[in-house]
């Protein structure tokens, strides 16, 4: 059943990969399918390779991540409501992102990136390296101080947003709120180009670490007697999911509940060896989002709402119904 578990999380991943690009505001029949790939340039196949099928990997890559890095987190923090932004992150990207809109002044342009995904990258890393630094002491790195300080960094970038948001020009503020909501409207492949060389380096130091944090879901004493160097496995854990994290949110902002959810969903389903989890989140956490926004594109067409509102909408009686069921079980 558990080896079934990740084939279909693995067939769901690649049937969002082959059914989302063709769900929009604006229709693709499959007649047209031939024309696509003729070669020869007409709106169909200008939406279906620079819109649809661009926005699809993303999805699938930023669900993916996102998915990874909550299941990572929570074995690294022995604490089930621990997801990608609870360290701070999200803050940080989102501060980054907030002074460039608010400042045209920053607007640069440095290969495929663009200023508002650097600064909200540099927003996050700059927290991330707060964070470690705070919870660094000589003896290794307390994880109840990392927690506690992510928390502290969230709010206080929430008071510094709050503060830019009441100087700001009210038509800045209606750009930020959409990038706050999560969305991945995106045309070409620029995007994409901008997060992969860092993302794709930081999600396999998440699962070079998977048999280590088998290990530590048992305790940190139980983990050093079998060898495993903790300290080590926290630094590289830690490192490597905030900086996925901040390679996510540069690009599509921050999208709740996958990386809470997800989780728990291929833990109940695949049991609790860390391989499968963080197989199986990557291939159900990118079928998730992937599908959720194909639902963004057409539940109100021809308008498009933000993912971020989807997976909330969708998420949060999922994780309620997760409670309620542990509880009474």
């Amino acid at each position: 059943m558990k080896r079934k578990g990740i084939l279909i999380y693995i067939l769901l991943f690649f049937a969002a990969a082959l059914i989302c690009p063709w769900i929009g505001s604006e229709s693709l029949p499959l007649s047209e399918l031939k024309q696509l790939f003729n070669g020869q340039p007409d709106t169909s196949s200008e939406i279906f390779w620079f819109q649809r099928l661009p926005r699809v990997w993303l999805a699938l890559l930023a669900g993916a991540a996102l998915a990874v890095v909550g299941a990572a987190f929570q074995v690294l923090f022995r604490n089930p409501l621990v997801e990608p932004f609870t360290l701070g992150v999200s803050g940080g990207a989102s501060l980054g992102a907030f002074l460039t809109l608010s400042l045209p002044s920053l607007w640069i342009t440095w290969g495929p990136f663009s200023s508002v995904q650097l600064f909200a990258l540099a927003g996050a890393a700059g927290s991330l390296f707060l964070i470690y630094s705070l919870a660094r002491h000589p003896l290794g790195m307390s994880i109840y101080t990392l927690l506690l300080a992510g928390i502290t960094i969230s709010i206080i970038c929430g008071g510094a947003i709050l503060l830019l948001t009441y100087l700001a020009n009210p038509n800045v503020l209606v750009t930020f709120q959409r990038w706050l909501m999560g969305g991945i409207d995106i045309t070409g492949y620029q995007e994409l180009a901008a997060i992969l060389p860092l993302l794709l380096p930081s999600l396999g130091l998440l699962f070079y670490h998977s048999r280590d944090l088998n290990h530590i879901a048992l305790g940190e004493d139980m983990a050093l007697g079998h060898g495993v160097d903790v300290k080590a496995v926290q630094r590289n854990v830690f490192i490597g999911g905030g900086m996925a994290t901040a390679m996510v949110v540069s690009v599509v902002g921050p999208i709740g509940f996958v990386g809470l959810i997800i989780p728990h969903i291929v833990r109940r389903l695949s049991g609790y060896d860390q391989r499968r989890v963080l197989s199986g989140s990557f291939f159900l956490g990118g079928a998730v989002l992937a599908f959720c926004d194909a639902l963004a594109r057409k539940i109100l067409s021809p308008m498009e709402l933000p993912v971020g509102i989807i997976t909330a909408i969708i998420g949060g009686p999922i994780f309620i119904y997760l409670l309620v069921s542990r509880r009474w079980r």
